[in-house]
């Protein structure tokens, strides 16, 4: 094994850093979802204002993405981390007091802000760890923070909700992201691997040369996996801000039963991103196509989400519900793992922080949409439980339109060739 067939020494210690990063990351997120109910009843909002709340986060979520994403490619990886975690930690702490509607929108839009690249800069910084290659399983590791940070804090966040209120939830939150900024200042550094340049074949990631933007935009592969991961964001969107709404309101569970049923989507996206992560390594490493171990791979994933869930809409047991709910979102997880892996194997490392937040920026305009979209179609039908029904389902249409175009169109090796051939 060369060294640039293994990742370098400490990689994994920073994999575990990034890792908790990622995990702090998605609580944030989820915490609005969790209190969904005590936020509703005492700022006495509907559920349209609600979907506001849920949509605020990523009003200029995907901005931010681009925007530091292209600092990224000039500012040290671990310093852009440090800076996001402490500022959005520390807008954690208005929380605590009074809160209007205003201020909660307010604040879920600076924190979406501040949020924005963690996903595209964290997964550049380990991948200057990790060769192409080797990069399934600690980017399925990374990705997986965000559902054991859903895992292990919703027990602990619901408990904060219940016992005392979901003002100290979030300021729980703020508390953990600044322990971990310390801990991030002492131990984290940055990767020193460098990947080969795209002209030089068509294996490995992109390195050297830079190829036009303007190219890398309109490549069929990153168009695809931009159009999948839409599909696929909207709804996790969904379930970051109405899954727990769904079980309360919805299908009548209390809020310690319903919150706490609230990680079986993470539960099971875990065991799927995981394993999917690690299938994907094994064919690729194996020598089949990226085409195949990425592309194919991961969007039938998504299509098959896209089947199943609209019998949601004809089953009557809420368990039955709860089942085809779990499945179909969390079926197609696998993607957000070929994603990041698909756009660094096309671009040159120097472009790699900006293109994967570009990526991202597009990505999660679903999380803009998704959320206000529910809350309408909720307030709108004949009862809340036929609004969350047909939400749902039109979900699984998006599923099955953006696994499809995913399964027709991401082609790495062809378009690494052709943009290779306009260089």
């Amino acid at each position: 094994m060369t060294p640039r067939d293994r990742p370098l020494k400490g990689a994994w210690g920073m994999t575990g850093l990034i890792f908790l990063f990622m995990l702090i990351n998605f609580a944030d997120k989820m915490v609005v979802g969790l209190a969904a109910k005590p936020i509703m009843e005492e700022l006495k909002l509907s559920p349209e204002q609600f979907g506001l709340i849920g949509s605020a986060f990523f009003f200029v979520f995907p901005f931010s993405a681009v925007l530091v994403g292209f600092v990224a490619n000039r500012v040290q990886a671990r310093h852009t981390l440090l800076v996001m975690a402490a500022f959005w930690s520390m807008l954690q702490f208005p929380m605590l007091g009074a809160v209007s509607f205003e201020v909660l929108i307010a604040c879920r839009i600076l924190l979406g802000t501040a949020e924005g690249p963690a996903s595209p800069v964290a997964t550049h910084a380990l991948y200057k760890w990790f060769p192409d290659s080797l990069r399934a399983v600690p980017t399925a590791v990374v990705a997986q923070g965000s559902a054991i940070g859903v895992i292990a804090a919703v027990p602990a966040l619901n408990w904060i909700i219940v016992h005392h209120s979901w003002h100290w939830a979030f300021g729980a939150l703020g508390v953990a992201g600044l322990l971990w900024s310390v801990l991030w200042f002492f131990f984290g550094r940055e990767g020193t691997l460098v990947d080969p340049p795209v002209a030089a074949g068509t294996g490995g990631g992109g390195g050297g040369e830079p190829v036009p933007y303007r190219l890398l935009l309109t490549c069929p592969s990153i168009v695809a996996v931009c159009c999948t991961g839409f599909a696929s964001y909207w709804g996790l969107a969904l379930g970051l801000t109405w899954f727990t709404p769904y079980l309360v309101e919805g299908l009548g569970y209390s809020q310690t039963a319903g919150g706490n049923l609230s990680v079986l989507p993470w539960l099971f996206g875990m065991v799927v991103v995981l394993g999917g992560g690690w299938i994907s390594q094994r064919l690729k490493a194996r020598g089949v196509s990226s085409r195949v171990s990425r592309g194919i791979f991961g969007s039938t994933a998504v299509i098959l989400g896209g089947c199943i869930l609209p019998f949601i809409g004809f089953a009557a047991e809420p368990a039955i519900k709860l089942a085809i709910l779990v499945a179909g979102t969390a079926i197609g997880s696998t993607i957000y793992v070929v994603v990041p892996m698909v756009v660094s194997e096309l671009t040159p490392q120097p472009q790699r922080a900006a293109m994967l937040a570009i990526v991202t920026s597009i990505v999660t305009l679903g999380g803009v949409i998704a959320p206000f979209a529910m809350g309408i179609v909720v307030q709108d039908a004949a009862t809340h439980l036929a609004g969350y029904d047909r939400g749902f389902t039109l979900l699984g249409g998006l599923l099955l339109v953006g696994g499809i175009v995913g399964l027709l169109f991401i082609r790495p090796e062809a378009d690494r060739r052709r943009l290779a051939a306009r260089l």
